[in-house]
């Protein structure tokens, strides 16, 4: 098939491109690289540099034949959110609004969509189900359910089938250490300098951990299952930040502490989901726990950095010969 991952460049995006070349899906990425890194880009994917919310995309989705759109590009940083919410609004409404056009004017058969546990606020209940009611406590919140219920009714109007991931607290390789749900690559960020990470908060906030691989296979299944579905996608377990904090450290095997900071607003307090439903009409569920999903993504970037540190090392030589 014909594929297009909008954000193909950053951290789900580039995973699923990965995934999707080796399934053997002739793969279109549109990034704008304002997060999303070129160097992130599968060599065999197609590349365009351009915003979603650019009318000039349209061509690209007529021009390229596309079956399938995976939309992943979104501004995902809470913080910023509170902060700007027009500039959220901007690209994660209107973004979403011109890839749907995009969709119904190329006649592409479906559209997945990448949402979030923020649409539904403090919880009322524990795990969250996908029925469970729907109160964000953030624009960004709000940002990312509102295009849901325009991809429902672009569905209903066009015939554009659809199937809607609300992703957990999604970590992994390429994770940026900046936005929401980022809190892993944040932690590494900080554990790999030498620096303690902060908590905010007393870190007995908990969130349900899914590694990125487990993510992308939700992904692969719905390409042909999942129409017109909403699905909740995690692990079903409850991690408090404090634990995620001393697993990893455990895993590095190093002597660093914690730093604890004040309470950040929007944020929530617990949340882990009921994956029930992607399990019976996915046939999905996650293969990684959290020790193991980490251990992967540590191993990642251990080997990065050496493989850096062996690079500034033969540039220095070079330099150092030099006249």
């Amino acid at each position: 098939m014909n594929i297009i991952v909008t954000g193909g460049a950053g951290f789900i995006g580039s995973n699923l491109v990965d995934r999707l070349i080796e399934e053997g899906h002739k793969v279109i990425v549109i990034d704008n690289l304002i997060t999303g890194k070129k160097e992130n880009v599968n060599r065999e994917a197609k590349f365009y540099k351009m915003d979603i919310c650019d009318e000039k995309i349209r061509d690209i989705f007529k021009n390229e034949k596309i079956n399938v759109v995976y939309h992943n590009a979104a501004q995902i940083d809470v913080q910023k959110s509170i902060n700007n919410p027009v500039f959220d609004g901007d690209v994660n409404i209107l973004g979403t609004i011109n890839i749907l056009e995009a969709c119904k004017d190329a006649n592409v058969k479906k559209i997945i969509y990448s949402s979030t546990a923020a649409v539904y606020g403090e919880p009322e209940y524990l795990g969250i189900d996908e029925n469970h009611p729907i109160n964000p406590i953030s624009f960004y919140g709000i940002s990312k359910y509102t295009p849901e219920q325009y991809i429902k009714t672009y569905s209903k109007l066009y015939g554009i089938d659809y199937t809607i991931f609300r992703y957990a607290n999604a970590y992994g390789i390429r994770q940026d250490p900046k936005g929401e749900g980022g809190v892993v690559a944040i932690f590494l960020d900080k554990l790999f300098k030498g620096e303690s990470p902060i908590i905010f908060g007393d870190g007995t906030a908990t969130r349900d951990f899914i590694y990125i691989d487990d993510i992308v296979e939700a992904n692969i299944k719905a390409l042909d299952k999942g129409s017109k579905e909403i699905f909740n996608i995690g692990t079903g377990k409850a991690t408090s930040i404090k634990v995620l904090f001393y697993i990893m450290k455990k895993i590095m095997d190093i002597d660093i502490e914690v730093e604890y900071g004040k309470e950040r607003d929007g944020d929530i307090k617990h949340s882990f989901f009921k994956i029930v439903k992607a399990k019976e009409k996915l046939g999905w569920s996650p293969k990684y726990n959290l020790e193991e999903g980490l251990s992967k993504t540590i191993k990642y970037y251990e080997k990065l950095l050496t493989k850096e540190s062996k690079n500034e090392v033969a540039a220095s030589r070079i330099i150092d010969r030099e006249p």
